[in-house]
């Protein structure tokens, strides 16, 4: 059937560029206004999603360039799985967006959402660095878009980290393409000799701060919930997942990773659990999230690999989901700490079901999506012999029901009364949770008919066994008593107005006592060369030069006979030479 229904396509439609149909939906975002440019925003992401199925595993469009072959769409499963993936955030993310007025955050949107899509695209290194570099510049508007001092001031901060991840890519992009002669992105690793190594580094941190690393994380945290509502559906889709990508393609059993993805998906817990901003723990439980998917990618089996792509595709959708709450809940009451919130549910009613929807997908429970995509990845922790792992990474998934699974829909909708009487969202913004919480159901529901069908490896994996489904609902239940526990004995961290530091006190707080004062010490350097220099010159011309006689004194008023210069050249001629045959 996908077989007929592709060449039926093939003939209805041209072959373009993947990421062509979005960038086009966000370019006649910027002169269409009203229900046209509402129909041509969804129908931007159902075209590029179509003309995915004309597309056959290949390369194609390649050039040349200063000599090199670009190859800036190279299909194949994984990169078909991601664009399919970021077609539907898209999709989603504008029917959530569909009543807005706003014509930048539109734009952005859809131009962030096609430099994902051409990013997984990227057959070779220098278009992979373009399509970076895109998404750090379209994204950045979202934040902006919110239009608070507290929004342009993170905004600022993650172009800065953005900017820093693309310099290291390209830097390690012209070590790799000089010495191998290469620019094709294929799998790179970090077991190289020499300046090769570097190169590979380089590309290696310039992945994990898009990834959200340890110590390289604070830019999500920060920057995503100051976002628009509408904005943050589409950060929470792109950026990092195409950072997994990119990990999977190039650094797949890079036993590093395992490591990394373990601190990823502990130490955020201990932050979500205090912190007030109910869309900062979601921005944390990301980083707990993506830390999964690391560990998948750094066991490098074909079991684990596929753990990772298919848990970065289910959580698109229920952390896209849980989003879209918390941003009705925001936009709706212009609050968003759990201290101001709670009571919610007797006024919004259908987004608190929708909201317990994306806890359970995200806390794993079984017949929803986070259950068939995270098991794959613990499976083959414990066939790879990752006890630790596995005992690390069931501590993860108690926490991320802790803090996202209890945590959000509690304090939003339950908790105290806070006396907040509201209604519904726009119908916009409810159909979006509507369609991502049925998919996170379908997906949970039928995963062999749905996301294991687009799964990049061939491998025979089984969630709903009796093992896998009593592991995780003994852990869900000692999790929830835990919580009830703790509650009752006054012991679970209560939601109060504060703030919470993170390493990024360092460069924010602590950095700036050291770099002004050395930024000031080197300015008054140079000035003071700058007084010496002036005076030098001046001195010279004095001693040189006669300003009576408007003529040349001294060493320089001398006359020097044509054979001299004769010599001089003839002198430095040979010195070339004779270097240049050594």
């Amino acid at each position: 059937m996908i077989n007929s229904l592709s060449e039926f396509l093939s003939q209805l439609l041209p072959q373009l560029p993947p990421f062509l149909p979005l960038l086009i939906g966000s370019l006649a975002a910027i002169f269409l206004r009203g229900h046209i440019r509402s129909v041509i925003m969804l129908l931007a992401p159902i075209w590029g999603a179509l003309q995915l199925l004309v597309l056959d595993p290949g390369v194609y469009w390649t050039f040349q360039l200063l000599g090199f072959e670009l190859e800036p769409v190279r299909v194949d499963k994984l990169s078909l799985m991601f664009g399919y993936l970021f077609h539907l955030a898209a999709f989603i993310a504008v029917v959530y967006a569909l009543h807005l007025k706003d014509t930048l955050q539109h734009v952005a949107g859809l131009s962030y959402a096609a430099s994902a899509v051409g990013a997984v695209f990227a057959g070779d290194l220098i278009t992979l660095f373009i399509f970076w570099e895109m998404l750090a510049l379209t994204s950045v508007f979202l934040i902006w878009a919110r239009r608070t001092d507290r929004a342009y001031g993170a905004g600022m901060r993650y172009i800065v980290m953005k900017v820093l991840s693309g310099i290291l890519l390209l830097t390690g992009a012209v070590i790799i393409i000089t010495q191998t002669g290469s620019v094709r992105f294929a799998e790179i690793g970090l077991e190289h000799d020499g300046i090769i190594s570097l190169g590979a580094w380089l590309i290696f941190i310039a992945f994990g701060i898009k990834c959200a690393f340890p110590f390289f994380h604070n830019w999500l945290t920060d920057a995503y919930p100051e976002s628009t509502p509408t904005g943050a559906i589409f950060l929470a889709s792109f950026t990092t997942k195409v950072a997994v990508y990119s990990l999977a393609r190039g650094f797949p059993g890079t036993e590093l990773l395992v490591w990394i993805g373990v601190t990823m998906a502990c130490f955020p817990i201990f932050y979500a659990v205090i912190e007030n901003d109910l869309r900062r723990v979601l921005a944390y439980s990301m980083i707990n999230q993506v830390g999964f998917m690391v560990v998948g990618v750094g066991i490098g089996t074909a079991l684990s690999l596929n753990g990772a792509v298919a848990h970065a595709f289910n959580d698109v959708i229920f952390k896209g989901l849980l989003m879209m709450s918390m941003g009705a809940v925001l936009h709706m009451t212009g609050r968003i700490n759990g201290s101001e919130l709670g009571g919610l549910y007797k006024s919004m009613p259908k987004t608190t079901i929708l909201c317990i929807v994306g806890a359970a997908s995200i806390s794993a429970f079984p017949l929803f999506s986070g259950f068939v995509s995270k098991s794959m990845i613990m499976s083959a922790a414990v066939a790879e012999g990752y006890d630790y792992v596995w005992l690390a990474l069931l501590f993860a998934a108690a926490g991320v029901f802790h803090h996202a699974g209890i945590k959000i829909p509690y304090f939003a909708f339950f908790a105290h009364d806070s006396g907040i009487r509201t209604t519904e969202p726009p119908k916009n913004m409810l159909a979006a949770m509507a369609i991502a919480a049925a998919l996170c159901i379908i997906i949970g529901t039928f995963p062999a008919q749905t996301v294991y069908a687009l799964l990049p490896w061939e491998v025979d994996y089984q969630p709903y066994d009796i093992t896998h489904v009593l592991t995780q609902l003994q852990l869900l239940f000692f999790s929830a008593l835990a919580f009830v526990w703790l509650n009752l004995r006054n012991l679970y961290p209560p939601e109060l107005p504060s703030t919470n530091l993170d390493s990024d006190w360092f460069y924010r707080k602590l950095a700036p006592g050291i770099v002004v004062p050395i930024y000031y010490s080197i300015t008054q350097a140079m000035d003071k060369l700058e007084r010496l220099a002036t005076i030098g010159i001046r001195r010279l011309i004095s001693t040189s030069y006669d300003d009576d006689k408007n003529q040349p004194k001294g060493y320089f008023a001398k006359l020097w006979p044509i054979e001299t210069m004769v010599f001089w050249v003839a002198f430095l001629l040979a010195g070339i030479l004779i270097l240049y045959y050594l």
